[in-house]
């Protein structure tokens, strides 16, 4: 390959993933930044959209936008069945046994802290443990500090090594009958560490203690199957699967769905109402308070779609191919160095470098057309654990390329060499 975008190569040889008709279908990629074409890093944030998203929404505003379930007419009955069809697509996504085990959110975020709420302040009791991997955004420890404030419990880290991966051994150490969740992300969204959740899972559950992964990275770089993993909620967000952003979906087994009180209250989720007491739908509808995002829903849906239409494990091949040389040109550079280097880890690359800071690296990297994220990246206990204030990521995608990896490491160079 010749210059940083001089050839958009199909990564095709290795892996029949035709790179270059994937890029066709994002809008967004064919603009300029600065003047120079647009190199988008910054995935882990948040990934771009395909025109079979963007189709899907606008096609849902123009031609069956009504609310659902509440209607009797024809146009609120088509709605209900798309929207409802949307849940059956999450379900097939993450191999759930039932659609009722999917609770449509409003984000990631927002399942985690329905989790802790609802689960931790019904079953947490003073002097129950919680532990939470020290490697977590803080959308999975913020929330459960909170429960724990409310509940008298207690939240203690699960420590991971310098590479960054998950200390098995001192997590079983930890393991007592005071534990009563333990809390981890399926894949970091600093390190690109994919953690053992299913051994994490049965470990768990042999000492007593419900598992509550964050699959927000996880659900975009691997195949997941919450059955297999065993594990009792799993948090996942539409903006970093290429969907839209204000939805999202909590699985959560049916049993321990059954046995949460409400989250929000408002319409569509009650049986009864008086102002003598009320009453509660069954899950998912409890857990749904109010106009649900309807539209967002359907983008979901259609990325899911999208990205099971390219097949998952040709898409996870490709992105391991552009992660490995990305990895491979940025660790040839003197100074830099890559935080994070567990075996077989999701396409994040997270480094430091001597004599400059993140942000100033972003910066000049964004003068280049290159996006990357500089910062804690919602991880400040795991900054601390691995010796940093901060660090400059680059998180790839499907559509992400060779070229784009050579881009990245030459425009590295430039800034060190400007900044030293």
């Amino acid at each position: 390959m010749n210059g940083p975008l001089g050839e958009i190569t199909t990564v095709a040889g290795r892996n029949s993933f035709d790179v270059a008709a994937v890029r066709r279908d994002f809008p967004i990629l064919s603009i300029l930044v600065h003047g120079k074409p647009l190199v988008f890093l910054d995935n882990g944030a948040s990934a771009q959209k395909p025109e079979a998203v963007l189709q899907a929404m606008d096609t849902m505003y123009r031609t069956s936008y009504a609310n659902v379930h509440r209607g009797i007419y024809a146009l609120s009955d088509a709605a209900t069945g798309m929207y409802e069809a949307a849940r059956e697509t999450v379900r097939r996504f993450l191999g759930a046994a039932d659609a009722s085990e999917i609770v449509f959110t409003s984000g990631g975020t927002d399942s985690l802290n329905l989790v802790a709420r609802c689960w931790g302040q019904s079953f947490l009791k003073p002097g129950d443990e919680v532990l939470v991997c020290e490697s977590e955004h803080h959308s999975n420890i913020v929330p459960w500090q909170l429960a724990a404030a409310a509940t008298g419990a207690v939240v203690r880290p699960i420590p991971v090594t310098d590479a960054g991966v998950f200390d098995f051994d001192a997590f079983t150490a930890m393991l007592s009958p005071k534990v009563k969740a333990v809390a981890v992300a399926h894949m970091s969204n600093v390190l690109g560490t994919i953690m053992p959740i299913k051994r994490i899972a049965a470990a768990a559950h042999a000492a007593g203690a419900i598992v509550v992964a964050d699959g927000c990275q996880g659900a975009v770089h691997q195949t997941v199957d919450v059955q297999d993993l065993d594990v009792d909620f799993y948090a996942i967000t539409g903006h970093k699967i290429y969907g839209p952003t204000g939805i999202g979906a909590l699985y959560g087994k049916r049993a321990l769905l059954d046995a949460l009180p409400p989250y929000k209250g408002g319409g569509d989720m009650i049986e009864t109402v008086s102002f003598e007491r009320s009453t509660w739908a069954e899950p998912p509808a409890r857990f749904e308070a109010g106009t649900p995002m309807i539209v967002e829903a359907i983008g979901l849906a259609a990325a899911i779609d999208y990205i099971e239409g390219l097949g998952l494990a040709r898409i996870h091949a490709h992105e391991a191919e552009v992660l490995a040389h990305a990895t491979d040109l940025l660790g040839r550079i003197p100074g830099v160095r890559i935080v994070g280097t567990a075996p077989d880890k999701g396409g994040v690359l997270s480094f430091v470098a001597e004599g400059a800071h993140p942000a100033d690296i972003a910066t000049l990297l964004d003068q280049r057309g290159i996006a990357v994220r500089a910062g804690h990246h919602c991880a400040q206990p795991l900054m601390v654990r691995m010796g940093v204030s901060a660090t400059t990521r680059a998180s790839f995608a499907l559509y992400n390329t060779l070229a784009e990896a050579e881009a990245l490491a030459s425009g590295v160079e430039r800034a060190l060499a400007m900044l030293r």
